[in-house]
């Protein structure tokens, strides 16, 4: 007999291998022997979605192989970046990021071509095979021409000759290739001097030139602007722009010329040293030093005469150099010169006419009492009115003939008489004088008679300026407002302080005052303002300092400006609780819409952003809120028996975009009110009884009342009382006032029906509630006649008992005092009665009972009813109920 054997592990996977061989088609296999290149041309900037290729279709795949090709791309960048691939057909698409060319190949050119490169993996194993995609991305006219900067410069001197050629260095880009590159310029203007060329170097760049084409003067117009424009050859074309300024620099190609050129002056023979006598002005339309310009006396002029007529060489002014002792009418003919850089002089011609002095001229001679200097008056500006400055004395003057003293000149000064010395003036100011509006005066003293003598004199008045202004701020009070959470170091203001005094005087630094926050920093030189912290709003809302303008005068003034810096506010504060959680205890049966609490709730922040609304995120069908006051309520009176705690979720929400919100957890206490009575769990209705035993000892427990009430605390603890009776001798029966317990007290001689009304009251306030339950004993050895016991329970109902006074919270174990019944006889014939037909009833039933007894004896045990119920265990009760009912 032969045994089996499975096929080994290596065996069944050599089977498979076979299997494989024989069901594929030869033809795939054959397909797949070598790697294949793909190469596909796309235009760039193509939409998503956009068919490319079909890598299966193409490859000439058989489709119906089983299993399936699969296709997939080994770079996941490139596939989620650019292209995706149908894994089933191979076919590929553009994938949500625009192909730019010129993103993916910034440096090819037209003649290398821009490729992108991907590797395609065809699956499963058996038909794997590594195909290599590319695809040339053709170049579209996407790019505008631009130039490396907005505005281009360029300098054209004024001596250009026409044809002169510039070229423009920063020229156009243009990112596309070919024909979509930048194929020409022009100018928008060309204000008919400029036209634009352009030429192609060898690397197929072009530059444009700027050729000038008719003459230029920068005297007539120093600068051209207009737009440069690149165009690349697309269509339609695309253009770029940028700002063409043309500087026509200055070339020395204008000399000076005297606005006036002949002068002629009048010159009394005794006129003192220093006299001025012309001013000459010569001007040159040029810039810089090619217009400036000297002047000097020609070489014709005689020494002797030039040493006598100072010549400023740069201002042009002509000044008596020395007293000229002359006593015979004549004249001087001054030829001067005015030079500029590589020009012939401009010539101009004063003529000088000396009047002839007669033995002791009249003059004017004056007698200084300021400081004086070569007819140069100086004068600090801290004068005050009426200062005296020279004194002037008319000599050689005809008394025969009326004299005529005056001075010219503007400015606050005057030329008076000196009290009622004959032909002598006093020269003094009329006002304090003020550098800063006026710091030079001009004034001439004239004396003429009626003859028509005319002499003069020349004077200068120079104001010294001393420290006399504080610097002054722009404005007194700066009010600056900034956002809170700023960055550091950031601006506010610049502050402007000016102080119109000269040199040092004038120069003002900034000061933050004594009291300023550290985080103020002001810069002394230029007054910048920054602070160098982030504010926070809610810290503090607004700073108060003052600056200092302080210039650098001896001594120094200043001047205060009150810098106030108010904070903006930023919603960057959420609402904030004043608790972290809230607990409210209310009554039950609290009335509806009734205040339960209050939610007290802040927010840091200001306007809007402080604005709080309150909500209910749970429990709005029950409770709700008050979104002012945050006042709590509920809807409806609340029942602690119902539900006695809630907690709810209140949200605080601001005003500020975007809102900001904080939680807080409300708990809702309902506090016990005594509405609820004791109810009476056992026994179950005034209807039951229990059976005692004639032989149950005092002492003995045998029953219970058991009573619970829904309140809590003192509104549910229990009283138990008797305090009515029926059957037996009065303190036969007590109760156990907490436990409820009924404990016999005295030995039951007559068998029958005893009943105890309990009254079941709690400790409530202001006052208890109670309720009332019949116990009811039926004391023999056994029960017979189980009709008959209901039929006397149901006719003691109408039954009234006397009622024993009841007194709150007191409690007795003692014997009862007080009689069930007002009738001592009738309850006496009665129980006789009862006795008897007891008697009759065992008489008859002894001899039965006799050959019982022992079992009876058994059973006492369960007959007997539980003393006392655990803690209100259900599971007690239900027992009580079942021994009740086997009664």
């Amino acid at each position: 007999m032969f045994r089996s054997r499975r096929p080994s592990r290596r065996a069944r996977i050599w089977g498979i291998y076979i299997l494989i061989l024989y069901t594929t088609p030869f033809s795939c296999l054959a397909n797949f022997s070598q790697a294949k290149e793909l190469i596909y041309k796309i235009k760039e900037g193509l939409p998503k979605g956009t068919f490319i290729g079909a890598i299966g279709v193409d490859l000439n795949l058989d489709f119906t192989v089983e299993p399936p090709f699969l296709f997939s791309l080994t770079q996941k960048k490139v596939s989620e970046q650019y292209v995706n691939i149908n894994n089933t057909t191979g076919e590929l698409y553009t994938s949500s990021a625009e192909i730019d060319r010129e993103t993916l190949c910034p440096y090819s050119s037209e003649e290398q071509g821009c490729f992108l490169s991907l590797d395609v993996f065809v699956l499963p194993q058996q038909y794997f095979q590594l195909v290599k995609v590319k695809l040339l991305i053709e170049d579209l006219n996407d790019n505008r021409p631009k130039f490396p900067t907005d505005e281009i410069r360029m300098f054209v001197p004024e001596n250009t000759p026409v044809n002169a050629r510039f070229a423009v260095e920063l020229s156009a880009v243009d990112p596309d290739l070919g024909i979509y590159g930048v194929q020409t310029y022009w100018l928008v203007n060309d204000f008919g001097v400029f036209t634009l060329d352009v030429e192609e170097n060898d690397g197929g760049e072009l530059t444009p030139f700027l050729i000038v084409t008719d003459f230029l003067d920068r005297e007539t117009q120093d600068e051209y602007v207009t737009d440069i424009i690149a165009e690349d050859g697309g269509t339609p074309p695309l253009l770029g722009a940028a700002t063409l300024k043309i500087a026509i620099t200055d070339v020395n190609d204008n000399c000076p010329k005297f606005t006036e050129s002949q002068i002629n002056v009048t010159l009394h023979g005794n006129s003192s040293k220093g006299a001025h006598l012309a001013h000459l002005h010569a001007f040159d339309p040029d810039l810089g030093a090619n217009a400036q310009i000297s002047y000097a006396y020609s070489e014709r002029v005689p020494r002797d005469t030039t040493s006598l007529f100072h010549l400023d060489k740069i201002t042009g002014r002509i000044k008596l150099a020395r007293k000229i002792d002359s006593f015979t009418s004549t004249f001087y003919k001054l030829t001067v010169l005015a030079s500029g850089p590589g020009c012939i002089p401009a010539v101009a011609t004063v003529t000088i006419y000396v009047i002839k002095v007669v033995a002791g001229p009249p003059t004017v001679m004056p007698r200084y009492i300021a400081p004086e200097k070569d007819g140069v008056v100086t004068l600090k500006e801290s004068e005050p009115a009426l200062s005296p400055i020279a004194f002037f004395t008319i000599k050689n003057m005809d008394k025969s003939q009326r004299l005529d003293c005056y001075l010219e000149g503007s400015g606050p000064f005057r030329l008076v008489p000196y009290q009622q010395l004959e032909n002598e003036y006093l020269l003094e100011t009329t006002n304090t004088l003020d550098y800063e509006m006026t710091s030079e005066y001009e004034l001439i003293v004239v004396a003429n008679n009626t003859q028509g003598l005319v002499i003069k004199a020349f004077l200068k008045v120079q104001v010294l300026d001393e420290n006399d202004n504080a610097p002054v701020f722009q404005q007194s009070l700066v009010e600056i407002s900034i956002e809170e959470n700023n960055s550091p170091n950031t601006f506010l203001t610049q502050l402007q302080a000016s102080d119109p005094d000269s040199e040092s005087r004038g120069e003002v630094i900034y000061i933050l005052g004594g009291d300023t926050p550290g985080i103020f920093v002001v810069d002394r030189l230029t007054g910048v303002l920054t602070v160098v912290t982030s504010l926070d709003r809610e810290e503090k809302e607004k700073y108060r300092f003052i600056v200092r303008a302080v210039d650098q005068g001896t001594p120094r003034r200043e001047s205060v400006a009150t810098v106030v810096v108010t904070v903006l506010d930023r919603n960057d504060n959420s609402p904030r609780f004043i608790n972290k959680d809230f607990t409210f205890f209310v009554p039950e049966n609290f009335p509806g819409y009734g205040e339960i609490g209050v939610l007290s709730v802040t927010d840091a922040d200001t306007g809007r952003n402080g604005w709080v609304a309150l909500s209910i995120i749970n429990g709005s069908d029950i409770f709700m809120i008050d979104t002012g006051r945050g006042a709590l309520r509920a809807k409806t009176p609340l029942d602690r028996e119902q539900q006695g705690t809630y907690q709810l979720w209140i949200e605080a929400a601001d005003g500020g975009e975007p809102a900001l919100s904080s939680v807080t957890m409300v708990t809702v206490l309902l506090l016990d009110v005594n509405d609820n009575p004791p109810i009476v769990l056992f026994p179950q209705s005034n209807q039951s009884y229990m059976l005692v035993l004639p032989s149950t000892t005092p002492g003995t427990s045998i029953a219970e009342v058991y009573a619970v009430d829904k309140d809590t605390g003192m509104n549910a603890v229990i009283a138990y009382s008797i305090i009515k009776r029926k059957g037996g001798e009065p303190g036969s029966f007590a109760i156990d006032p907490e436990t409820g317990n009924i404990t016999l007290k005295r030995e039951l001689s007559n068998r029958g029906l005893y009943s105890l009304l309990v009254k079941v009251s709690d400790h409530g306030q202001p006052e208890p509630l109670y309720s009332m339950v019949m116990v009811n004993f039926f004391v023999n050895e056994t029960v017979s006649n189980e009709s008959y016991i209901q039929s006397l329970l149901t006719r003691d109902i109408d039954i009234e008992v006397e009622e024993k006074p009841w007194y709150i919270g007191q409690m007795t174990d003692g014997p009862e005092r007080y009689e069930l019944f007002p009738c001592r006889p009738v309850l006496i014939a009665l129980s006789v009665a009862c006795l008897v037909f007891f008697f009759l009833v065992v008489i008859l039933i002894s001899y039965i009972c006799c050959k019982r007894l022992k079992k009876i004896r058994k059973k006492r045990s369960e007959v007997d009813v539980p003393l006392k119920m655990k803690n209100g265990s259900t599971h007690f009760l239900n027992r009580k109920l079942r021994q009740m009912s086997n009664i």
